[in-house]
Formats: C-alpha cells, sequence, structure tokens
C-alpha cells in the first residue's frame, strides 16, 4: 500500500480530479487546504535579497492549494498519477503541482 499525496496549485481542478478517481475505482480521499512555502515567504514584510523578484513572482492572487491524501494499492498508484495528470495537464510545469507516494506499512479502519 501507499499513500499518494498530490497538492494542486488549481483548486478548480480538485473536484474533476476527486470525479476522476471515482470513475477509475479510486474510492476514498480526504482533501485538506494547504499553503506551501513560497507562497509564505512571497507574504513576508521585510525584504529578502533573494526572495524580492520570489515575491513578485509568486504573488498572483493564489493564497491556497489543495492537498489529495489517498491510501492506495501498489497496483493503483500509476492509474492515481495518470487520472492526476490527464485533469491538471504537466506536473513539470511551474505552478500546476506535485504528487509524490510514501510507502504504508499497515491501515485499519478502511478496506483496500
Amino acid at each position: 500500500m501507499e499513500l499518494l499525496i498530490s497538492v494542486l496549485n488549481d483548486m478548480n481542478h480538485v473536484e474533476e480530479v476527486i470525479k476522476s478517481f471515482n470513475e477509475v475505482g479510486i474510492h476514498g480521499a480526504t482533501i485538506i487546504d494547504s499553503t506551501g512555502m513560497a507562497e509564505i515567504l512571497s507574504t513576508i514584510e521585510e525584504e529578502i535579497p533573494m526572495f524580492g523578484s520570489l515575491k513578485m513572482f509568486l504573488n498572483k492572487g493564489r493564497h491556497a492549494n489543495k492537498t489529495i491524501f489517498t491510501v492506495l494499492k501498489h497496483e493503483q498508484v500509476d492509474v492515481a498519477i495518470d487520472t492526476i495528470k490527464d485533469v491538471v495537464g504537466d506536473l513539470s510545469k511551474p505552478g500546476v503541482g506535485i504528487v509524490f507516494t510514501i510507502p504504508v506499512n499497515r491501515i485499519e479502519g478502511v478496506s483496500l
């Protein structure tokens, strides 16, 4: 089992990702609001020389992300990642989001 974590920068994609998960047989996920480090740094009042241009680049009105957590069987991971990419596009482009997994050794309360 693996914990898939996906941070989506465009909150409008969350509903479509969840609907698409359901269509491919992924039926459980938790979604939380999140804020990235770059967002926090872009709001710091004092000027940090290295982050001066970063503030201007990042401060585009985006204040939060959505983070999706879902525990998957190993064979579902590629399906889930492909599903996310089908909705959000190329994850290698800046500002789209990230996806990663962490091994899960034990789970209770959910049957997979």
